[in-house]
C-alpha cells in the first residue's frame, strides 16, 4: 500500500516559517559580510576616468597589455589597495551593453580604442577587474551622475540625450543661474531619468564581478531643475534621490546573495550636509538607511575640516575617504600648490583627522611616487611638505549652487580670493596642518619649516609682522616674490594652527595679502 503524505495546514505554517527564517538569516549573514568588505583596508582609492587608450592604436594582439601598462600595471605594490573605474558618462561607455552606447564618435575619438578591447576579447570593465583578481585589488565601477562634459563637447553627447531632450536640464545656449553653461545635465526630477540610471548601473552589477559600484555625486554636482535657476531646491527633490538609492541597494543585495559576496557602494559627495541637501543629496538619510557603505567627501571644492566627515561616517558605521583632486587655483605658489609636497601635507592632515584611506581624482600617472607615499601616514611625515591655508577656491561652490559659498567653514585665503589690508591692520589666517608632532621631535631634529607669504604692494619685509599660534615670528625676508619667516620647533602643531599676520603702521600703503604656506624640510632635502 502507498503511504500519502497527510498536509496539514499546520505544517504548511511550519514550512512557511522556516523558509522565511532561513531567508532571515541568509539576509543578516549577507548584511554582516558587507559591512565587513566594506572596512577592508583602503590605503588609496585611485579614480580612473577610463581615458587609458588615448594614444596610437597598437595591434589587436597588444591591445590590453598597452591599455593595462598606461595607468594600471605600475600600481602593482604601490599603496592603491582599489581602483573605481568610470567607463565613461550616462549612457556613452567603453564597456559593451545592450543597454547603453559606445563612447564617443568622429574625429574628436580617432585615437580612443578603448571600446575596440570588447571586440577582441574583454572589454575594459572585464579586464580591470580581472586584473584587480590577480593582483589583490578591489574594483568597482565608477558611475558619473551627471556628468556634463557633453554640454561642450558633442562629440560626448548621446543619441538617448539627442533624442530626449526633455530629459535635460535646458537647452544649448540658455542661461543658467548656477551650473555655468552646463544646459546637457539630466533632470532627476524625472522618473524616466533616474529609471534609465538604474537599469545601466543594474546592468553592470548583473554582469561583471565587481566588488562594487560608486555613485559620483560630485562629477558634475547639479540634480534638479531649481538648482540651475537659482531657486530652492526641495526636501520632495532630496527624497525622489533617496528613493533612487534605496532601490539601487535593494539591487545590490539580491545580485550579492545570489552569487554568493556583498556588493558594495559607494558614494563621492561634497563635504557638507547643508550643501549636499541644496543639491538634492540627503546623505545624512542616506547613512541611517544604511545605504551607502563607503564615503567619499571633497573635490571641485573642499568646505568643512575633515574631522567634520569622519565623524558624519563613523557614527553610523562607514568608512570615509579624503578625496584629493588637482587644484586648479591659479597665479602665486602654482607650482607648489599642485606639487608632490602639497599632496603629502593635504593627505597627512587628512589621515591625522582620522579619516579611513586617501581618494585620488585627476591623478593618472601610474608612476607618480604619491601612489607610494600617500597610503602611510609613517612614510608622509619623514618627507617634505607644505601646507597651504586653501588648497581649492571655495568660491567653486557657488559655481554649481547659488550662494554655495555660504558653507564654507575653512580659510579661501588664495591668490584668487585675495585679503586688502590697510596699514596697522591685522588678520588672522587658520592653517590646518597634520604633521603629529613638531618635525623637530620626530627623526632627531630632523626638519626645518619656513612660513611664505606672498603680498603684493609691500615695499619692505619689515613692513609686516607675523605670529604663529601666539609666537612672534622673527624679520621676514624675501625669496623668490613672497616674504618668509623660519619657524621655531614650538610652534607648529597638529591640526588647527593660527597665523596673526599685522601690517605695521610705517607701511606707507595697504597691501594685497594673496596666499600663505609652510614648508617643512628635512634636512637631507634642506637644499631645495
Amino acid at each position: 500500500m502507498t503511504k500519502r503524505l497527510l498536509i496539514t495546514a499546520p505544517l504548511v505554517l511550519a514550512i512557511v516559517g522556516m523558509t522565511v527564517a532561513q531567508d532571515a538569516s541568509r539576509s543578516v549573514s549577507m548584511k554582516e559580510e558587507r559591512k565587513k568588505a566594506a572596512h577592508h583596508r583602503r590605503r588609496i582609492i585611485m579614480n580612473n576616468d577610463g581615458n587609458d587608450c588615448r594614444c596610437e592604436r597598437p595591434e589587436a594582439a597588444k591591445m590590453r597589455e598597452v591599455f593595462l601598462s598606461r595607468r594600471t600595471s605600475p600600481l602593482v605594490a604601490s599603496h592603491v589597495d582599489a581602483i573605481f573605474y568610470c567607463t565613461g558618462v550616462v549612457n556613452s561607455y567603453t564597456h559593451h551593453s545592450k543597454e547603453t552606447e559606445a563612447r564617443g564618435h568622429g574625429d574628436r575619438f580617432a585615437k580612443d580604442w578603448a571600446y575596440e578591447l570588447g571586440n577582441h576579447g574583454p572589454d575594459s570593465l572585464a579586464i580591470m577587474v580581472d586584473f584587480g583578481r590577480k593582483n589583490g585589488m578591489e574594483v568597482f565601477w565608477s558611475m558619473r551622475m551627471n556628468d556634463t562634459h557633453d554640454s561642450a563637447d558633442g562629440a560626448l553627447l548621446t543619441e538617448w540625450k539627442t533624442s530626449h531632450p526633455e530629459y535635460l536640464m535646458a537647452k544649448k545656449g540658455d542661461k543658467l543661474k548656477a551650473g555655468g553653461r552646463r544646459w546637457s545635465a539630466l533632470d532627476y526630477g524625472l522618473p524616466e531619468v533616474r529609471e534609465k540610471v538604474f537599469r545601466i548601473l543594474k546592468d553592470v552589477c548583473s554582469r561583471y564581478d565587481i566588488d562594487g559600484i560608486e555613485m559620483d555625486f560630485f562629477r558634475h554636482p547639479i540634480y534638479f531643475k531649481p538648482q540651475i535657476h537659482g531657486e530652492p531646491v526641495t526636501q520632495e527633490h532630496c527624497d525622489m534621490m533617496t528613493g533612487l538609492l534605496r532601490r539601487i541597494r535593494g539591487m545590490t543585495e539580491e545580485i550579492g546573495a545570489k552569487r554568493g559576496r556583498p556588493l558594495l557602494i559607494a558614494a563621492r559627495v561634497p563635504d557638507s550636509i547643508g550643501y549636499d541637501k541644496g543639491i538634492g543629496l540627503d546623505v545624512e538619510q542616506w547613512l541611517k538607511e544604511d545605504l551607502v557603505d563607503l564615503l567619499v567627501v571633497s573635490g571641485y571644492f573642499h568646505l568643512t575640516p575633515w574631522e567634520e566627515s569622519v565623524k558624519l561616517g563613523h557614527q553610523h558605521g562607514v568608512p570615509v575617504y579624503a578625496c584629493l583632486s588637482e587644484s586648479r587655483i591659479k597665479g602665486g605658489a602654482e607650482r607648489e600648490r599642485c606639487s608632490p609636497e602639497a599632496y603629502r601635507a593635504r593627505a597627512l592632515t587628512a589621515w591625522r583627522a582620522g579619516v579611513d584611506g586617501i581618494y585620488t581624482f585627476n591623478a593618472f600617472n601610474p608612476k607618480l611616487t604619491m601612489w607610494r607615499e600617500l597610503g602611510d601616514p609613517a612614510v608622509l611625515a619623514k618627507l617634505d611638505r607644505v601646507y597651504f591655508a586653501c588648497y581649492r577656491a571655495p568660491r567653486q561652490a557657488g559655481s554649481w549652487l547659488l550662494g554655495g559659498e555660504r558653507f564654507n567653514q575653512l580659510p579661501s585665503l588664495s591668490p584668487e580670493q585675495p585679503i586688502k589690508m590697510a596699514p596697522s591692520e591685522t588678520r588672522e589666517i587658520e592653517l590646518w596642518a597634520g604633521g603629529g608632532r613638531s618635525p623637530d621631535e620626530t627623526e632627531g631634529a630632523s626638519a626645518r619649516l619656513t612660513l611664505n607669504l606672498h603680498i603684493d604692494e609691500l615695499a619692505q619685509p619689515d613692513a609686516v609682522s607675523v605670529a604663529l599660534n601666539g609666537k612672534a615670528l622673527g624679520d621676514g625676508r624675501l625669496s623668490n616674490g613672497f616674504v618668509a619667516f623660519d619657524v621655531g620647533p614650538n610652534c607648529f602643531t597638529e591640526g588647527k594652527s593660527t597665523v596673526t599676520i599685522t601690517l605695521n603702521a610705517a607701511a606707507d600703503k595697504p597691501a594685497v595679502l594673496k596666499d600663505l604656506f609652510l614648508w617643512v624640510r628635512h634636512r637631507e632635502s634642506s637644499s631645495k
